[in-house]
């Protein structure tokens, strides 16, 4: 038995490698450039819960962007209790773009405190092709507003996953393997294919076109929703609109994760959730991540059973382009199997939040029975 499982996940692993949209490749990268005939109008909106503490690392880059058309930033603060709202007035006095910093009115039933901040700040942006939205804690770099507008060509919506903090031990460890699953579960070929129905986006860097977003409902179509990125992506594409995800190399992310606490917050708020709070997913899911990651080297030690090493191998192999693509040790791919047990325990975490009724959470904010 122990012989036909180690074929199991060596085959498996093969299906993953060379059939699942090379899920594992970084060069998914911005698609080539079209410098339009007229520049359209941009509005950034920046919803901002309590970021005074990385606003000084990632405002002033935004607000100084050089951009050949119309564009503002709007900063929506959202009942901030750090004086993120006037410090932002501050950073924005002199600047490329205008800012406008807005405060919503208080938080509706049915709405993520987050879309509730972003749908202000899509009404106060008014007419205009584009809307950029980002987060507060994503530095962009010079010409990034210009080169996403450039890119989005036929597209209606176009994202970028940021590049994300590896500067503790616990990071290195951590978020590659986050982003290597997340692409995992929506491979970027597959997301910018128009003849693929999967549809993804990464929140902290999402350009979309007013147009396509008024035909999907606005933000009130997804206003109950947790994981906001790849539901607005989704209600683009059925609303018949183009999307395109991709690796960035000009906006980062300064959000630090320095302790291992930080990092599983990060994923227990939003994991069980992702399995739409079903017992019967996550039992799946639990077993799945048992037999994928966790079976290969547990066979090979207890074989030895040369499938299962030979799955271990591919799945070390696929990490290596995204740990290049984060500066990190190519030999991290081999610690993956540890990984994805830290990630099968926030997923247990997770959902024995959500029924203890603290759910998804962020900032104070808890989403037990978010859509």
């Amino acid at each position: 038995m122990l012989t036909v499982l180690g074929w199991v996940t060596f085959v498996v692993w093969l299906g993953l490698t060379f059939c699942h949209g090379f899920y594992w490749r970084t060069d998914q990268r911005l698609p080539p450039l079209s410098r339009p005939a007229e520049w359209p109008s941009v509005a950034i909106v920046v919803p901002a819960r309590d970021e005074a503490a990385v606003l000084p690392s990632t405002l002033p880059a935004l607000l100084a962007q050089r951009y050949p058309g119309s564009a503002r930033v709007i900063l929506v603060d959202d009942a901030s209790t750090d004086g993120t709202g006037e410090l932002a007035r501050r950073l924005g006095t002199s600047s490329s773009l205008p800012l406008t910093v807005v405060t919503p009115d208080p938080l509706p039933d049915g709405w993520t405190g987050k879309l509730w901040a972003a749908a202000r700040g899509v009404a106060e942006a008014g007419a205009v092709d584009f809307v950029l939205l980002t987060d507060a804690d994503i530095a962009h770099g010079a010409g990034s507003l210009e080169t996403l507008v450039s890119a989005a060509g036929r597209y209606d919506l176009v994202s970028q996953m940021a590049v994300l903090r590896t500067s503790t031990p616990w990071e290195r460890l951590i978020v590659p393997a986050f982003v290597y699953f997340f692409a995992m579960l929506y491979p970027f070929r597959r997301v910018n294919s128009a003849r693929s129905r999967v549809a993804a986006a990464a929140g902290g860097c999402v350009l979309v076109r007013r147009s396509a977003l008024e035909r999907a409902g606005g933000l009130a179509a997804i206003r109950g929703a947790v994981i906001d990125d790849v539901a607005l992506a989704r209600v683009v594409s059925a609303a018949g609109g183009r999307t395109w995800l991709g690796f960035a190399t000009n906006v980062h992310s300064v959000r630090p994760y320095p302790r291992p606490a930080d990092l599983w917050h990060m994923v227990t708020r939003t994991a069980y959730t992702q399995l739409r709070h079903s017992p019967i997913v996550l039992l799946g899911t639990v077993i799945g991540l048992a037999v994928v990651f966790l079976a290969p080297p547990v066979l090979t030690f207890t074989g030895p059973s040369w499938p299962a090493l030979g799955a271990w191998a591919l799945m070390a192999a696929t990490f290596v382009p995204i740990a290049r693509y984060y500066r990190q040790w190519p030999v991290l791919g081999v610690l993956l199997p540890v990984t994805a047990l830290l990630y099968t325990l926030m997923t247990l975490d997770s959902a024995r939040r959500h029924f203890a009724g603290r759910g998804a959470g962020w900032k104070g904010r808890h989403y037990s029975t978010s859509a």
